[in-house]
Order: structure tokens, then sequence, then C-alpha cells
């Protein structure tokens, strides 16, 4: 499938920017969001607010395209959380959405009443992470 991600929250390397590369054109990745760790009680909110809002534009505008079947708002649940978007645009999201597109929000603290309205919600527990040990993060892993 065409995917489009948007990644919110998100400026610094990762990579699943390069595992992009390799898959292009079949894969877009956006990011929304400035470089380095996020941290929910410091956030920049003038500055990340329109990042956020850049990136549910772009997002819209890759889902009304045509160009994608899967659109895929990665962190926008959290971005919702820090109060960088609103329900209502998370909703006019959902709303506009063609007939043929997948539309995905990921992220953790989802709201109530987007799970109400979802067809599908996962939930992912980490029962054990290295991290917790203090490793780092490991090249071709998690960067």
């Amino acid at each position: 499938m065409r995917t489009h991600i948007g990644q919110f929250m998100k400026g610094q390397y990762s990579g699943e920017l390069n595992a992009s590369k390799m898959m292009a054109p079949f894969i877009t990745i956006e990011q929304y969001g400035s470089p380095g760790w996020v941290d929910a009680d410091d956030l920049d909110l003038d500055a990340d607010r329109r990042m956020a809002k850049r990136g549910l534009a772009r997002s819209m505008a890759a889902m009304l395209s045509g160009d994608y079947d899967l659109v895929i708002l990665d962190e926008i649940n959290t971005a919702h959380f820090c109060r960088l978007v609103s329900l209502k645009e998370m909703f006019e999201l959902i709303v506009a959405k063609p007939d043929g597109v997948e539309l995905v929000f990921t992220g953790r603290y989802a709201p109530r009443e987007l799970i109400a309205e979802a067809d599908l919600v996962t939930e992912m527990t980490p029962v054990k992470h290295y991290y917790d040990r203090g490793v780092p993060a490991r090249d071709g892993i998690e960067r």
C-alpha cells in the first residue's frame, strides 16, 4: 500500500527514515516536531503547536490527495495529550477520510472519545526493556 506517515512530536533522526527511503515511493515520512527528546512538561507550546498544525494540514492533504492508501499519524494521541492538537482536529480528519483510505492514529494516551469511535484499538504494554538497565538505542534497531 502507498503509505504516508506523519510523525508528530518528532524531528530527530531515526532508523525508520532510512528504511522509508529504501521503500520509496511506497512509503513517505514527514516529521512535525523539534529535534531531540520530547519532554511533555517542557514543550515550547507555540512552536510545537505550529509544527503540529502543519502536520495536521499535511496529513489531511495526503489523505485527500488520492496518492495514498494508508495514512498514519504517528504519535498524534500523545500530541493531543500534550495539548498540541485538539480532539476536534483529530475528528475532522476522521470525518474527511475518503473511502478506500486507511487512517491510523498512534501513541499513548488515546482520548476515550476517540477510542469509543474507533474501529480498531490496540494497546501495547512493555513487559521488560533494556533501556531500564541503561542500555542505549542500538544501531539498526532503535536508530
